[in-house]
């Protein structure tokens, strides 16, 4: 690595979740976020859910509190329809009150905390040759994912499915960096891990290095300024474009991000206030979304 893209420090309040324990607990509280969702009408009570994912219900409170900072009755109520109306108002509301005081988008009620360079055209073209990526499969909060790393940023990460053969999404990393040089080193990649999934911001930001058409990458761009804990939707993304016309353009933009969680493609939902589909399963979108919306009230009353 050279010196213009250095490996972040490791978070010293980052707990790695490194243990088939850990993993089986997620998948639990994914079958769990499914339930509940499923069963949102009658409530469903703490023994109910716990009976259905197979623990005790002492153990599925525990659990699911350590993982959210929130109950999981609580963390539900963030997946309403009506409570997504309301932070898709809260967000509009945001952007307004910002240009209004004539912020620029770049500048826009907090500091990006991820940066975005994208390939050259010339890079384009040539599909990654002489890029070199370092990759390496973890766990994180969601999961396991897989992330590559270049000199010149974070260029994949992706969340693999329950089950899932972990050659299948590096498969499709290879695909979109097709004529890049492929090396693993885990070593190198928990670093990057640790810093984004630590959950806490600092002045040592985040570069990413992606490869899209000029329009998707405008696209991506406009995903980082959605604040962490908000929600937006594909209309308001083409009228921060200037192009409102663009919606199908712009979802089929946001299905392409190659860079999950940090270009936050999740915190794109529908105007009804319905979460939708996501590259990595619409459970995965409801995990994310309700941890961070957790974390988020989690600062706002601390």
């Amino acid at each position: 690595m050279n010196t213009a893209f250095s490996i972040p420090q490791p978070v010293a309040t980052f707990t790695a979740l490194a243990t088939e324990e850990n993993q089986i607990n997620y998948q639990r509280i994914e079958q769990a976020i499914r339930y509940l969702e499923a069963n949102f009408q009658r409530q469903p009570d703490l023994e109910e859910v716990a009976e259905k994912i197979h623990v005790s219900p002492f153990h599925f409170q525990r659990m699911f509190t350590e993982w959210a900072g929130i109950s999981p009755k609580r963390f539900l109520q963030f997946l309403t329809i009506d409570f997504l109306k309301s932070k898709l108002q809260e967000s509009k509301n945001l952007v307004e009150a910002a240009e209004a005081a004539g912020l620029s988008s770049q500048s826009r009620v907090y500091d990006l905390f991820t940066t975005l360079e994208a390939v050259t055209p010339q890079e384009y073209k040539q599909h990654g040759a002489g890029i070199r990526v370092e990759y390496g499969f973890h766990e994180t909060p969601f999961g396991m994912c897989l992330i590559g790393v270049t000199e010149r940023g974070i260029c994949w990460l992706s969340f693999l499915q329950s089950e899932q053969d972990p050659r299948v999404e590096l498969e499709a990393m290879k695909m979109h960096w097709n004529n890049s040089i492929f090396h693993e080193d885990r070593t190198l990649t928990q670093a990057f891990v640790e810093k984004v999934f630590s959950g806490h911001t600092s002045s040592q930001k985040l570069h990413l290095f992606v490869k899209g058409t000029n329009f998707q990458v405008k696209v991506w761009e406009a995903l980082l300024r959605i604040p962490s804990g908000s929600v937006t939707t594909y209309q308001d993304i083409a009228i921060q474009l200037h192009n409102p016309k663009a919606m199908q353009a712009i979802g089929s933009a946001v299905g392409s991000n190659h860079i999950a969680y940090l270009i936050p493609c999740h915190r794109v939902i529908r105007k009804d206030g319905v979460l939708g589909e996501y590259r990595w399963s619409s459970t995965k979108k409801k995990s994310i979304i309700g941890w961070e919306m957790a974390k988020a009230e989690g600062e706002t009353e601390s």
